[in-house]
């Protein structure tokens, strides 16, 4: 199969702004402690899901555990898109420094994003990482956060003479000084491995994660109606303000209903789903953002959803997409319709 770069872009640019969205809008609709605890539990499932597998995929599972947590970050998320640095001290100590532009809070969305949820993902994965490696004496210490006014999100892991408690495992020191980045001494990827198809999948793949996993998190966290309530804000405002930048990713799309389902094939196909089109109704048979996940909530539709219809509220507002059919209640396959408005 040939590579779909351009799909894949798009299909990574609407989910990684789709995150961003979420985030944002725990803050505003519910609060700024509600968000942080999404974020927790939100990367708190994604550590247990990626992080051991991951350090073997990158090639890291000889390294000392300071190094190896430290590596992990660095790699994983230049994989992502994601500005991250790496400075390694000795065995015991490493450092990772994540330089503004943020990824995870994409533009002025910066701007709305309270320290919450950044102290959020460093409890859900950072201070979890000694303990999945199995070594009760490594920890991580936060010296900076963005969302503090501060030059990125800096910190280092660090290898204890003593166990820690759980409350030891993340601590905070502002004023530390990480050293400077020397992308030479960093580790690196096997390029025999990680071929540049290969890695322009794994962009697209780990933004789709985010929603693979927030999603669901969503309604254990807040209870599945007001996830969907949730999930359809963020989709539906997200798939309106990314529709030009989707569209002109993908090149020529075609006005109209036609057109607009033929858009939605192209994002399914690059998301690895088998989709059918004919006219303007749409059929889908897999959800490969899903696969894997247990007792999806129908929350979880109604949010991913959500960025369809910000989508054709763009491409011809005089348009409405109606579903047809729904896997997650036990039919055969996903299946909308491209209607005129009511």
């Amino acid at each position: 199969m040939n590579p779909d770069l351009p799909g894949w872009r798009a299909v990574a640019t609407l989910y990684h702004r789709f995150f961003t969205g979420l985030l944002l809008t725990v803050v505003t609709r519910r609060s700024a402690a509600d968000a942080g605890e999404f974020a927790f539990r939100l990367f708190r499932a994604q550590h247990h899901e990626k992080f051991l597998a991951g350090v073997d995929k990158l090639g890291l599972s000889g390294e000392p555990d300071a190094v190896k947590a430290a590596g992990y970050h660095y790699l994983a998320n230049r994989i992502g898109g994601v500005k991250v640095e790496f400075m390694r001290e000795h065995d015991g100590k490493a450092w990772v420094h994540f330089t503004p532009p943020r990824w995870i809070y994409d533009g002025a969305a910066i701007c709305g994003i309270p320290t919450e949820v950044s102290r959020g993902v460093l409890r859900g994965w950072y201070a979890q990482n000694g303990v999945s490696l199995g070594n009760p004496r490594l920890g991580f210490v936060c010296t900076s956060q963005t969302t503090d006014g501060q030059p990125g999100l800096t910190g280092y892991f660090l290898e204890y003479d003593r166990d820690l408690a759980p409350e030891e495992r993340l601590r905070f020191s502002p004023g530390e000084t990480a050293p400077r980045f020397d992308p030479e001494a960093a580790p690196k990827l096997d390029t025999a491995l990680w071929t540049p198809s290969r890695l322009a999948k794994a962009h697209r793949t780990y933004a789709m994660d985010y929603i693979r996993t927030g999603l669901p998190v969503l309604a254990q966290l807040f209870g599945p109606e007001e996830a969907g309530r949730l999930g359809r804000a963020a989709g539906r405002l997200i798939g309106m303000q990314f529709y030009d930048d989707i569209a002109t990713t993908l090149g020529a799309v075609a006005p109209g209903a036609e057109g607009f389902a033929a858009l939605m094939a192209r994002l399914a196909t690059a998301q690895d789903d088998a989709c059918e089109v004919d006219g303007t109704r749409v059929s889908q048979t897999s959800w490969r953002l899903m696969r894997g996940v247990a007792d999806v909530p129908d929350s979880v539709f109604e949010g991913w959803n959500g960025l369809l219809e910000g989508l054709l509220a763009v491409h011809d507002r005089f348009l409405r997409l109606e579903v047809r059919g729904r896997m997650d209640r036990g039919d055969a396959a996903f299946a909308w319709e491209v209607l005129p408005g009511r």
